[in-house]
């Protein structure tokens, strides 16, 4: 078949555009970072092995490295308006087999993100719905709310954001309800102040540590490049949207962990958060708004999780659909829903993975949370900072081979490179620190940097065959977006 007939037939298999605004794109971006779950579950680990009350600064550090990095991410998105995300971008900069091996990395990456959120949605309803006398292995509730993403995940797509909006404002109201009631009765011990953003306090003994939390707590932002073919004028809302994702997210956790850091005072956060991880921020609640508070957070910690695995199913589903529509993979994944245009066959294949890697770890019996959400989410933040890294790269590839449409040296240049070097540091201190962040030291954690690496240059083999058996589909790959 010429490239010219591909490109033409793939013109029917656009998904529809000016279906979602700003609002539901930082909907989607938002709900993947699961605010509520990411300060409850990932913050208190920072405290404890980290550098203490220097972990909001910290959060500030990581929001200014994505705000550097957003620099040029955007400054390219002008030039793509498709959906395939990270794989467009690294295959308009650094040529088609590097972005069908990144995007392996990135389907792979999203769907142990949600296998991750999905193990402990699992242990949060066994522990609430154990009491009533309904007993399930954590797997079974898993599989539940995997099937309500796939169902909310075939309608169209303004309303899965809608649903995310309301999960999204439930768990910023809660978080918010403790940090103004924290600030209203002036703190802990120790009142209120600004240790916490001194450079001492920041860059003191545990700064890595707490990054690699950190890091992680920002995964997702860069969806936002996910939803342009849905997005009515994408050069500007692409660019606004993911500026504002990761404004807000930076401005929030960096405001919820100071607060709390006020309410034990900064001598002793560090202390508190070791000696309860699990229930540093309930006990907060607990002081501060009453029982009531902690319940709830326990309730909606339930709801950031499934708001997190539909906006996770959301984005893989986009890449596969990406990816069947350029033929790298079964062309039966770009079909689009009759009635609501989403790409449900994707959807259904993304499901199918999740469910088959779920399977790996209940068959054999593993616990999910030490092993089922430490492995995958230890795999999910190496994976998504190596593809972020390469992004980095291509941008730069990208300004320095077209000229036109050049956005200047800040952002076609400084501003990538800069943040390739900070994202290589970060790649670095996720290795060191694998066995912190699992809870574990098992060999098959030491692999995951290989296993990242190779899926990769699987991809880029794949595009390769496809290059010399099928030249014609191979040449006309990411012309479709054009």
């Amino acid at each position: 078949m010429a490239i010219e007939a591909i490109a033409a037939a793939e013109i029917e298999e656009r998904l529809t555009s000016g279906s979602i605004g700003l609002g539901h794109i930082i909907f989607f971006v938002i709900a993947a970072a699961a605010p509520l779950t990411a300060v409850v579950g990932a913050s208190p680990p920072a405290f404890a092995f980290g550098n203490g009350a220097g972990v909001p600064g910290a959060y500030l550090l990581a929001g200014f490295l994505y705000l550097i990095f957003s620099t040029g991410y955007t400054a390219m998105s002008r030039h793509v308006s498709s959906t395939g995300g990270f794989y467009l971008y690294i295959a308009e900069g650094l040529g088609r087999p590097v972005g069908v091996g990144a995007a392996m990395i990135a389907i792979l990456t999203y769907t142990a993100i949600q296998v991750a959120v999905l193990a402990l949605a699992g242990v949060f309803l066994s522990e609430m719905l154990t009491p009533m006398g309904i007993i399930l292995p954590w797997w079974a509730y898993a599989g539940a709310v995997l099937l309500l993403s796939l169902l909310a995940g075939r309608r169209d797509i303004a309303f899965s954001g809608n649903v995310l909006g309301l999960c999204m404002m439930g768990e910023i109201a809660i978080l918010l309800l403790l940090d103004i009631a924290i600030l209203a009765k002036g703190g802990g011990p120790q009142g209120i102040g600004l240790a916490s953003f001194a450079p001492a306090q920041v860059f003191g003994p545990g700064l890595g540590v707490t990054m690699v939390f950190v890091v992680g707590s920002f995964m997702g932002f860069e969806a936002t490049a996910l939803f342009a073919e849905e997005t009515e004028n994408p050069e500007r809302t692409i660019p606004r949207a993911t500026y504002l994702a990761v404004l807000i997210i930076m401005l929030f956790y960096a405001l919820t962990t100071w607060s709390v850091t006020q309410f034990y005072g900064p001598d002793h956060v560090k202390a508190a958060a070791a000696a309860g991880l699990d229930s540093f921020y309930f006990t907060a609640a607990n002081a501060m708004l009453g029982p009531w508070a902690s319940e709830t957070m326990r309730g909606l910690l339930v709801v950031s999780l499934f708001a997190s695995c539909l906006s996770l199913h959301s984005a893989v589903a986009r890449y596969l659909f990406a990816l069947g529509r350029e033929h790298v993979l079964p062309h039966a994944l770009a079909a689009l829903h009759a009635r609501h245009g989403s790409p449900h066959v994707a959807g259904l294949a993304q499901v199918a993975l999740a469910i088959a890697i779920i399977m790996l770890f209940a068959l054999p019996g593993f616990d999910p949370y030490t092993i089922v959400f430490g492995w995958t989410s230890a795999f999910a933040v190496l994976g998504m900072l190596a593809v972020q890294f390469l992004v980095c790269l291509a941008i730069m590839r990208f300004f320095h081979t077209h000229r036109q449409g050049h956005p200047g040296s800040w952002a076609a240049l400084g501003a990538p490179l800069l943040s390739a070097i900070g994202l290589a540091i970060a790649i670095w201190l996720v290795i060191e620190n694998l066995p912190l962040m699992a809870g574990n030291d098992s060999p098959v954690l030491r692999s995951f940097p290989f296993l990242v690496v190779g899926i990769g240059l699987a991809g880029a083999g794949l595009a390769l065959w496809m290059r010399g058996r099928h030249p014609a589909q191979y040449g006309a790959l990411d012309r479709a977006f054009d």
